[in-house]
């Protein structure tokens, strides 16, 4: 199965990939989720903060995602040249600036989350812009510039943030990766017995429009220069029935996972490369064979036990939300605990940061 599967253009493939809006393995640029269930009778009310910056956008004349995209844009750079030119002058004011627009940018990802009640992005999410700000003060108040730990930590989110938004702003790439890791999931569950799935025509669901096959989109395919919804580029996947089960998204890809590691590894600038190099082969592949297992899992549970019910939930909620969610976090940490043996330098920068925390469960103990 070396070659993708070519994208159709016909009245039942097209009804086929919209159809399978009703279980998809959606994430973000809103990039957080890797999957989405679309349920319109849920009405959520807006928060404060999510209000303001609507109705600057709308001032603007611009959507939404595109105003949070250039909130995150300015702290990226802001918070770039901050760690590149970390021994200027000038390097503290940027960062003591920059963490409040990457805070907000992440938090508005946060009602997103509640819609489609995953209570770990939810809590990441939520969590992001508070901490920001502690972050800023803490800026603030240390001379952050000859503090190795803090200049760590900026490389860590610029690192982090540029693989993602790199792959997310091409179409080629974006497109790239949501096929790969439909084929993957795909050759799992082959190589596991379960044959009889098909990957469908990639799709592609822009702001506020239906999902429309690629091959009928005239956008630019090197540079993203419109508003994607939430599905963003998909690619559906079909059981041997031909009834649709899941559709792959970028997030179903463990990109956000794979830059979290990479932004770490990277920003370690006192490390020899050779060193951070050996890090990120052990870390990117065994994150992307994880992540095969994960997906292949979460479809055939789906396929395979379609009236399965927990308190109202089903089968594809449970295992994308709780039981997948828990096992990559703990997955992650694992993975955290054996680059913590081959670069000790990591562990300290991380420890310094989580410092405060330990600090505050003392005084409360």
């Amino acid at each position: 199965m070396g070659n993708f599967p070519s994208v159709s253009t016909s009245d039942e493939a097209y009804a086929s990939a919209n159809s399978v809006k009703s279980k998809l393995i959606f994430s973000i640029v809103r990039e957080g989720a890797s999957y989405l269930r679309v349920d319109e009778s849920n009405v959520t009310m807006e928060d404060p903060i999510s209000a303001v910056v609507g109705s600057l956008a709308t001032s603007l004349g611009i959507s939404d995602v595109t105003m949070q995209l250039l909130i995150g844009s300015l702290g990226l750079v802001l918070m770039s040249f901050s760690f590149h030119r970390h021994s200027e002058s000038y390097a503290k004011i940027l960062a003591i600036t920059s963490w409040p627009f990457i805070g907000l940018f992440f938090y508005l990802y946060s009602g997103h989350f509640v819609e489609i009640a995953d209570p770990v992005l939810i809590f990441m999410t939520a969590g992001a812009l508070p901490v920001a700000l502690a972050i800023s003060y803490w800026e603030w108040l240390s001379d952050s510039n000859e503090n190795e730990t803090i200049v760590w930590l900026r490389g860590f989110v610029v690192w982090s943030m540029i693989p993602y938004y790199v792959v997310f702003g091409i179409p080629y790439l974006n497109m790239a990766f949501v096929q790969f890791t439909a084929v993957s999931a795909e050759l799992m569950l082959e190589f596991a017995g379960f044959s009889g799935y098909e990957i469908g025509s990639m799709m592609i669901e822009r702001d506020g429009e239906i999902a429309i096959p690629v091959s009928d989109w005239e956008g630019n395919r090197f540079v993203l220069s419109e508003p994607l919804g939430e599905g963003g580029f998909y690619a559906p996947m079909v059981n041997s029935e031909g009834e649709s089960v899941v559709a792959f998204i970028l997030a179903c890809s463990a990109l956000q996972s794979m830059a979290v590691f990479i932004g770490a590894i990277v920003a370690l600038k006192s490390v020899h490369w050779k060193r951070r190099a050996r890090a990120l082969v052990i870390a990117i592949p065994t994150i992307h064979v994880l992540n095969v297992f994960r997906n292949a899992g979460i479809v055939w549970l789906t396929d395979t036990y379609p009236a399965w019910s927990l308190s109202g939930m089903g089968i594809f909620d449970f295992a994308h939300s709780y039981a997948a969610k828990v096992a990559s976090l703990f997955a992650m940490f694992l993975m955290a605990l054996a680059l913590f043996d081959l670069l000790p330098e990591l562990h300290k920068h991380v420890m310094k940061v989580m410092s405060p925390i330990v600090k505050l469960r003392r005084f409360l103990t």
